[in-house]
């Protein structure tokens, strides 16, 4: 039996790389109840020895959305039948948040739906400008069930992320780059080579203190700017006082003397 979810290794910038793909290419890799909780068990297993995880599809797709197979056989169930392919669905995708390292989607073909929605989920995202995106849950007569309609509106603001999920229209890559969504986005001669070059400035950086960092951006959208000031204070001391960031400290104070 295909494992819905792959899960090797390599070596970048020093450190060790996850690559967790997402391995239905023969259905543009759409989510089912079985693919999402092997990409939620990947990913953990991924974060506890590597650097950085990327997330990507096998097959020249990212991802299409819920597969509409599964969905219309569960909803035969009855709607508490499709409770798992949400939940955990959305449950992989809100673990990204909580690994200690950072996780890079790279997009190419189609991200459309619960596709779109992981791209959201993740740390970093490099996508080819000519990739297509969307949320188009709107276009079947559906609703974002992956976390969309909460988290685009936190990215986007609420015009823009209104108005494309009521629209469901397509992005490019490079019009979701230009609107902020993702991190960047690259030609298709030089998208490899552009997650290859951040995935190595992600794994020859201090672990600890990229942890930190996500820690702190994500902890402090949850609550308010006083009280994210102080986290980042005693988080700041915490990091300084450890044997790493001494280290650390010591090389830049090197260089600046030579």
């Amino acid at each position: 039996m295909t494992e819905p979810v792959l899960l090797a290794y390599s070596t970048a910038g020093g450190g060790r790389v996850a690559h967790v793909t997402l391995n239905r290419p023969g259905a543009r890799n759409a989510i089912t109840i079985e693919l999402a909780a092997a990409l939620r068990d990947r990913l953990a297993e991924a974060a506890e020895t590597a650097e950085v995880v990327v997330i990507r599809g096998a097959g020249g797709d990212f991802c299409t959305g819920g597969d509409f197979h599964e969905v219309a056989r569960l909803r035969e169930e009855g709607p508490e039948a499709l409770r798992p392919l949400f939940e955990t669905f959305v449950g992989a995708c809100e673990l990204i948040a909580e690994l200690p390292v950072p996780v890079v989607a790279a997009v190419e073909g189609y991200a459309m739906a619960g596709g779109f929605e992981l791209i959201q989920s993740v740390d970093v995202a490099i996508v080819r400008d000519d990739a297509v995106l969307a949320d188009n849950h709107a276009n079947f007569g559906m609703i974002p069930g992956g976390g969309g309609s909460q988290r685009l509106p936190r990215i986007l603001g609420v015009p823009r992320a209104m108005g494309h999920i009521l629209l469901g229209d397509r992005l490019t890559g490079a019009r979701a780059a230009d609107w902020g969504l993702v991190y960047r986005s690259a030609p298709p001669e030089e998208f490899e080579t552009a997650v290859e070059d951040v995935v190595a400035n992600l794994a020859a950086k201090d672990r600890d203190a990229l942890a930190r960092i996500k820690h702190l951006v994500r902890a402090g959208l949850r609550g308010s700017l006083t009280d994210g000031l102080a986290m980042e204070v005693e988080s700041t001391l915490a990091h300084l006082g450890g044997e790493r960031a001494g280290a650390g400290i010591g090389r830049f104070t090197g260089r600046e003397r030579s």
